[in-house]
């Protein structure tokens, strides 16, 4: 971690132009609000982990401080965006509805090896929403906002991946589980804590229906993605899971996870329309 990290007083709170809000970024930046401060708990499970890896577990704290910053910040922006967002109601339900396991001493990837590969998905999957996000406004202050966060994101894979290669020394699972876990914890991308994140944000009284929020979140989400952002996130991803992210397969992934979730944001229009 950086020694020095901004803060939202660095953020250009009066460049916010509300002729340049798009509503459909409001409700995903919404649901992203969320998740991002709800680091703290990410933080306690990871140091239940990592019990005795005293190193880890401050850099834990100090990533899940950063973690919780950027939900300060979406939530602001989107409060700016939209003043009838109440992010404190809005978080309690989420986590109401929504909780991982925090008093696990072991992780659920099966190693602690595993555990950061999984982390290093997360944050290579976060710095390209981001980044797609930040390309795809047209709003200045959310822009700037996007820009470091999709930036941090950046530093957070690096420190997890080193705490990977560390670690590989002592646990030596192979690629094949890497690869494993890493395609796992993508899948869970489409599990409940985003679709819940955008209900939570974004629903009126009515109940959550995972498979009504979790097609809505995909359509806005997924249109955001332009092939570069897909293109970044699989080397970053194929460099977690011990592969070469310059290989001929790695292009492949690529241009085959955007078709995928071409298809898969036009399924979910269909169904709607």
């Amino acid at each position: 971690m950086a020694d020095k990290h901004w803060t939202l007083d660095d953020i250009p709170w009066d460049a916010f132009d509300p002729s340049k809000v798009d509503p459909e970024l409001v409700r995903v930046v919404k649901a992203a609000s969320l998740v991002e401060y709800n680091g703290g708990d990410y933080a306690h499970y990871l140091r239940n982990i990592f019990a005795d890896d005293e190193a880890f577990r401050t850099e834990a704290i100090a990533w899940a401080k950063e973690e919780v910053q950027h939900g300060e910040a979406l939530g602001r922006w989107a409060k700016l965006a939209d003043p009838s967002f109440d992010f404190d109601t809005a978080f309690k339900r989420f986590t109401d509805g929504y909780q991982i396991p925090l008093e696990a001493t072991d992780s659920v990837r099966g190693s602690r090896s595993g555990e950061l590969v999984a982390r290093c998905i997360v944050e290579t999957g976060t710095s390209s929403y981001y980044a797609a996000l930040g390309e795809a406004s047209e709003e200045p202050v959310l822009k700037a906002i996007c820009k470091k966060i999709a930036a941090d994101e950046l530093c957070h894979y690096a420190l997890f991946y080193g705490y990977l290669k560390r670690y590989l020394e002592k646990e030596r699972i192979g690629r094949l589980r890497r690869l494993m876990v890493a395609l796992a914890r993508i899948g869970e991308s489409e599990d409940d804590e985003l679709a819940y994140a955008y209900y939570a944000a974004n629903a009126g009284e009515e109940a959550y229906d995972r498979k009504r929020w979790s097609g809505e979140y995909r359509d806005r989400a997924y249109g955001f993605y332009r092939q570069h952002h897909i293109e970044r996130a699989v080397k970053m991803g194929f460099k977690a899971a011990g592969l070469s992210p310059q290989s001929r397969l790695a292009r492949y992934v690529a241009g085959s996870a955007f078709r995928f979730m071409k298809w898969r944001r036009n399924e979910v229009m269909q169904a709607a329309a």
